[in-house]
């Protein structure tokens, strides 16, 4: 029963299961990004630490410019000493917001009608 569960991909505080005992990806929020921050700068950035798996910036739709955050996806301890070491650090004029992302519970709240 347990096999089974683990097959389905699920995410739970920050926990994406993509198979039973290969791999546990976390998903790191990066935020203070420069506008002209690209995936392949981002990369650079974060392989010192472990291999990126995936990178998800926010762009502007007008633009085409970074929104100044984005979405990593690292293995555990990889993820963890990145957040050590880039939490805080100058990154051109900006001090770098680098965190586990934070699950968003859907439910009540916004604007009511």
């Amino acid at each position: 029963m347990i096999a089974g569960f683990l097959l389905k991909k699920f995410v739970f505080r920050g926990f994406i299961h993509l198979q039973p005992g290969i791999c546990i990806l976390k998903k790191i929020f990066v935020g203070s990004l420069p506008t002209d921050a690209t995936e392949a700068s981002v990369q650079a950035l974060f392989s010192e630490f472990g291999t990126v798996r995936s990178i998800n910036l926010v762009m502007d739709v007008f633009s085409g410019k970074c929104k100044g955050f984005g979405f990593i996806e690292m293995e555990g301890h990889e993820a963890r000493a990145a957040i050590a070491g880039l939490d805080g650090k100058m990154h051109g004029e900006r001090s770098l917001k680098v965190k586990f992302e934070e699950v968003r519970i859907k439910g009540k709240g916004g604007r009511r009608r």
